[in-house]
């Protein structure tokens, strides 16, 4: 029985990723990419966090490993410059480094923790929604963290745009330094991780209701 239900796991986790791999691939088509990374991708990581809540957080948390993987080829483009020398705007060996563990690795394994309230909320669309909201925060938090630490340096360059929101001088009238750091790096992320949070918890306790997609073969 159990080879059985992880031969449906692989199985499901295969197509799961791949799906979520064409959601991204389609939002890059019709939305518009954040100038430094960073994307609304509808709903792209639900399938992943799905396999997830179906299969606990063990098998979760390899298929969020793979699609980890999977999205740093997809990135290659924004790995391949962080590894530039500092003077071509590479962030050195260790800060490179520390981009792939936070921006890739943990952001997009801790997709696999979904199943975290499935014991203890019954309601299926209630325990999928509060794990897709949860995980996704973590996600946040990540790209947070990296953009504190990797690329606070842009915040006064991103303030200060020509055509910025009227609180962004507002914003480094009152900030400077570390706390600047931390409030660009909230901000940068929060333009296309809280549309992604609040889209996905949505669809998440809709798709949470349909049977046919919720149950686990066995």
């Amino acid at each position: 029985m159990k080879k059985k239900l992880d031969l449906y796991w692989l199985a499901e986790s295969a197509v799961m990723i791949a799906l979520a791999v064409v959601l991204e691939l389609v939002a890059k088509m019709i939305i518009p990419e954040m100038p430094f990374g960073g994307q609304v991708t509808i709903v792209s990581m639900l399938p992943v966090i799905l396999v997830g809540w179906k299969y606990g957080i063990a098998k979760g948390l390899i298929t969020g490993f793979a699609y980890s993987l999977i999205e740093m080829l997809m990135g290659m483009k924004t790995v391949t410059a962080a590894f530039l020398p500092q003077d071509q705007d590479g962030l050195g060996i260790a800060g490179a480094i520390l981009m792939l563990v936070l921006d890739y690795i943990v952001a997009f394994t801790v997709l696999g923790l979904g199943s975290m309230y499935k014991k203890v909320i019954k309601k299926n669309w209630l325990s999928l929604a509060l794990g897709a909201f949860t995980v996704i925060l973590l996600r946040y938090i990540a790209h947070i963290i990296s953009g504190y630490i990797l690329y606070g340096a842009w915040a006064e360059w991103f303030f200060s745009q020509e055509g910025f929101y009227a609180w962004g001088q507002t914003i480094l009238t009152k900030y400077s330094g570390k706390m600047l750091s931390l409030i660009y790096s909230i901000i940068y992320n929060g333009f296309f991780m809280i549309p992604e949070l609040i889209a996905t918890t949505i669809v998440a306790a809709i798709i949470g209701n349909i049977p046919q997609i919720t149950k686990i073969r066995k």
